[in-house]
């Protein structure tokens, strides 16, 4: 049976409550096929300018991507209902071609007259966060900048007579008033695009649906498109520290690798190139320096990796980030589950000691408003951050990055810090242990959360701190962190 949503409003409305009932009981499945992998290969940047914003870019350790476009509207995982593939779920009663109308039409819907930038970046700033990454472009296609290169776009629909409609130019403002380092989020497939998903074939999952060795036309507008796009972004929002490129099956078809055939998603038996080369070569013109982060590609163009929702079991060497959903999901679903403060502040410090950075995602409501949990949430880890985050910003690795739930990183003038993960429903220990990175004979430890100088012992191996008298609440202390000059 085929649906028409044009006539009956209450058909729209039961559709609606269909996909959000099924948001949250498909979102682990999403989560593990929409996840893009960490590279097993890493290419190091040549180019002095970019190897000195990747050191700058290492020294912010926490980072903020916000996932905002049409599917915040009914709350959906993304652009993802639209991909035609078996693990995506839909109501079984909807013709999949009347759902993408129904989806491509919510471009009409979406109004955020709350939309506040300002707010959001004071609210990340708080949380101690350091650089932004904000969706321009997601996989449906739809631009949440001023994009000319088509009309499917933020400033087209009913937010267009808003001082504000070119959403991305304000806030990406916003956030570089706040000394944040700016990223871009750009996809590099486009579902909404003739050039991508020829309406002349129907679209049997995320990739191209065409066979681009027989229409090459086609492809080169569609290359010549995406070329155009990131250009605007390059040219006329201001001042850019990364592009950060997603949707790692539009690539060379030489740098598919076992690697990639293990995502379960189809390979096409053509290479689905952008021509990574000509774009890098025209945003660095306009952005000296840009990191370029074409995910999972590897090669010159995968300034660093992007493990997306876990964290790596040991420590990298090479430049990296754990992309990390502060709730369930990357953009707003109503009802969805947040992780806790304290659980987010022993990621942040497992990533960092373990050399890499954590880029959080927060997704703001249809209306432009920041879901009160996240704010919640992102005000306790910046409460925590205040006083500890000399053990954070500015680290690089130790040899020994931990011990149990003990984690060590090390300042640029070789202090060490050790960092010890508390349990969420633990009270304060009288006193914190471990093996390895002890203290030099006669140094003094200073405990960060009070500034003051503690009681310290060695016996053998070990290393025992005598904590002072502190609050005695369970979960009132995420994770105690030290100084202190090492051995």
């Amino acid at each position: 049976m085929s649906f028409h949503f044009s006539k009956l409003s209450l058909v729209k409305r039961i559709l609606v409550l269909s996909i959000l009932s099924s948001g949250l009981s498909i979102s682990a499945t999403a989560q593990q096929q929409g996840v893009h992998h960490q590279s097993a290969q890493y290419e190091a940047p040549t180019d002095p300018l970019v190897q000195k914003k990747l050191e700058k870019w290492r020294d912010q350790k926490f980072g903020l991507i916000i996932h905002w476009g049409l599917y915040a509207v009914p709350g959906i995982i993304e652009s993802w209902q639209l991909c035609s593939e078996d693990w995506i779920e839909r109501d079984s009663t909807v013709a999949y071609e009347d759902y993408k109308k129904w989806y491509w039409g919510l471009s009409k819907e979406f109004n955020p007259v709350n939309f506040n930038p300002e707010q959001w970046a004071g609210v990340a700033k708080k949380a101690g966060m350091r650089y932004l990454v904000f969706t321009t472009k997601h996989h449906d296609g739809f631009n949440m900048f001023d994009t000319k290169e088509t009309d499917f776009k933020i400033t087209n629909g009913p937010f267009k007579s808003n001082p504000r409609a070119d959403v991305a130019k304000h806030v990406f403002n916003a956030f570089r008033k706040e000394g944040f380092m700016i990223g871009a989020y750009f996809s590099k497939p486009d579902w909404h695009s003739e050039y991508f998903w020829w309406p002349k074939y129907a679209t049997a999952d995320r990739n191209v649906n065409y066979d681009i060795r027989k229409h090459a036309w086609r492809w080169n507008q569609y290359k010549q498109f995406t070329y155009n796009q990131i250009g605007e972004l390059m040219h006329n929002y201001g001042s850019m520290d990364i592009l950060w490129l997603d949707g790692g099956w539009v690539r060379p078809k030489e740098t598919v690798n076992d690697e990639v055939r293990s995502w379960g998603a189809a390979i096409p038996e053509f290479s689905q190139e952008v021509d990574m080369p000509r774009i890098a070569s025209m945003a660095r013109s306009a952005q000296p320096g840009l990191l370029i982060v074409d995910r999972t590609v590897h090669g010159p163009y995968e300034n660093y990796q992007t493990p997306e929702q876990r964290v790596p079991e040991n420590k990298i060497d090479n430049p990296w980030e754990s992309c990390l959903t502060l709730a369930n999901n990357w953009g707003y679903v109503p009802n969805d589950k947040f992780k806790s403060a304290t659980k987010v502040i022993h990621s942040l410090v497992e990533v960092v000691a373990k050399g890499g950075s954590l880029l959080l995602g927060v997704g703001p409501k249809p209306d432009g408003t920041l879901p009160t949990e996240a704010v919640d949430r992102l005000t306790k880890i910046g409460q925590w951050l205040e006083v500890n985050g000399e053990a954070i910003y500015n680290t690089r690795t130790t040899d020994r990055f931990k011990d149990g739930t003990t984690y060590f990183t090390q300042g640029k003038k070789g202090t060490r810090y050790a960092i010890a993960c508390l349990a969420e429903d633990a009270a304060m220990p009288a006193t914190i242990e471990w093996t390895g990175n002890a203290p030099k004979k006669g140094s003094k430890v200073k405990l960060l959360q009070n500034g003051k100088t503690i009681k310290w012992e060695r016996q053998g191996e070990k290393t025992i701190i005598h904590l002072p008298a502190l609050d005695k609440t369970k979960g009132a202390y995420p994770a105690m962190a030290f100084s202190y000059t090492a051995e």
